[in-house]
């Protein structure tokens, strides 16, 4: 089976249960003379919580290895053995008991994050380096919030571009 990983994070075992939570947000309103009416106001956030633990000799260490990609924060893609690859941000990270050099039992929290689909399905990596392609519409300003990056950083990343307010479909933007 796929090992769990977010952004360079390897889960050496994955974690030992899942919750995926999906929600639509809806709003009832009354109507004049009785009964009401629903609104659609849209999917909220799915949301991934779960817990495992870390054994074997060097434990502790691999769990001060996920609290270090905890504490940079920022998104990343979450790759998940049975659910779909997503952008997301690991937003809680708790120990669940006294932590020993050998055994750390862990819970996770997962948030996905806007435009999480379209950015995995367009992400490519070669050698080490990651580049998205631009779809129709799209701009470097769509590839940088989606990736947390700044102009800056982008336009730093991808030197070949002289000109970014007229970048078009199909080019290869490198993100990381």
């Amino acid at each position: 089976m796929l090992r769990m990983r977010f952004g360079s994070f390897v889960w050496p075992n994955n974690p030992r249960t899942y919750t995926i939570s999906c929600k639509r947000q809806t709003a009832v309103h009354k109507v004049p003379m009785g009964g009401f009416v629903v609104q659609d106001l849209g999917r909220t956030a799915t949301v991934m919580k779960g817990e495992g633990e870390f054994f074997g000799a060097d434990a502790y260490s691999t769990f001060l290895e996920l609290l270090a990609v905890f504490q940079k924060g920022g998104r990343g893609t979450l790759v998940h053995p049975v659910w779909q690859t997503a952008g997301a941000y690991l937003t809680e990270l708790e120990l669940t008991q006294e932590p020993r050099d050998d055994y750390v039992a862990y819970r996770f929290t997962f948030c996905e994050a806007p435009g999480a689909a379209e950015e995995a399905a367009g992400d490519q990596e070669m050698n080490g380096q990651r580049f998205y392609e631009l779809r129709e519409g799209q701009t470097l300003w769509t590839v940088s919030n989606a990736y947390g990056l700044s102009m800056t950083e982008l336009l730093r990343l991808n030197p070949q571009i002289a000109k970014p307010n007229e970048v078009q479909s199909g080019t290869r933007v490198r993100v990381r």
